[in-house]
């Protein structure tokens, strides 16, 4: 993968060059090399009207594997393209609601599960981007996305976020206090232990009570608001991998693959070995 400014203008000058006008001197294996750089460096070119000669040369060569690369890159392009104006609408509508600098966007995963914490997350991102490539393409509701893109993704938030916080309220606390204070508590807590001044709190369904700042809920939020999605995405990473390692203390329940919810396979691993530290018994009255 080309990082280096030197090896982006390597790469600009066999555009420009020799490379894609004389695609015929060189392999198959060649050409889907350089177009596979491409994509990696889909953000470092200033003008992406370049791509225009290359996807001309792949459509013009006369071998049928090249020809593939050419609807191979087109597509790639097109979707980039595509993904991009998703995501901004996203970012749009966060800025919609008033000229704030520090928006955060709160969502919480692990309400209904019969065992482990529930988990919330909450997130300030920079609305007012520079350039696309800082924008956080991919992000969508969590539900949405597989456990690698989740994973990926969730990286990526945290290092690009300005702040970000997570909040944790365990088993214990929800038989004690129950799911509904709980929900809110920990949405409430994970807003708090942002280490910015926070403006504007965008919430996923329903308003958050007791914060000190506006609040917002939208419905569906976590497919409209990049930072209702980006809260969502952390959220549930962090309580998956937190449930894969309760798996190992507790082997018998299979928490690295239900994380806790009632599957049937659970629930009779329930009545099999009875309950373990971490069930919400609250929540098995009707089973134990």
């Amino acid at each position: 993968m080309y990082k280096s400014s030197e090896n982006i203008n390597r790469l600009t000058e066999e555009i420009e060059n020799s490379l894609w006008d004389n695609l015929e001197k060189f392999n198959f294996e060649k050409i889907k090399r350089e177009v596979t750089n491409l994509k990696k460096e889909y953000f470092s070119f200033e003008d992406h009207n370049i791509f225009i000669k290359i996807l001309k040369r792949l459509k013009a060569d006369k071998r049928k594997n090249v020809n593939g690369l050419y609807l191979n890159f087109y597509k790639f392009l097109l979707n980039q393209k595509k993904e991009i104006e998703r995501v901004k609408q996203m970012y749009n509508f966060d800025k919609y609601f008033g000229n704030y600098i520090y928006v955060a966007g709160t969502d919480e995963v692990g309400r209904g599960p019969l065992a482990g914490p529930i988990v919330a997350a909450a997130v300030i991102l920079n609305l007012n981007y520079v350039e696309d490539k800082n924008l956080i393409l991919g992000v969508k509701d969590s539900k949405k996305l597989t456990q690698k893109a989740r994973y990926e993704l969730s990286q990526t938030i945290k290092e690009k976020a300005l702040s970000y916080s997570i909040a944790v309220i365990n088993n214990k606390e929800i038989d004690k206090r129950g799911i509904s204070w709980c929900n809110n508590e920990v949405l409430r807590k994970a807003v708090l232990g942002l280490k910015l001044p926070v403006e504007l709190v965008l919430s996923d369904g329903y308003a958050v009570k007791n914060l000190p700042v506006r609040n917002e809920f939208v419905i569906k939020g976590d497919s409209k608001s990049v930072s209702i999605a980006s809260a969502s995405i952390i959220a549930k990473v962090y309580r998956d991998e937190l449930m894969r390692e309760y798996s190992k203390v507790y082997t018998e329940y299979n928490f690295q693959s239900n994380s806790g919810y009632g599957t049937k396979e659970h629930i009779g691993a329930i009545k099999k070995y009875g309950t373990c530290k971490i069930h919400r018994l609250s929540f098995l009255r009707n089973i134990v």
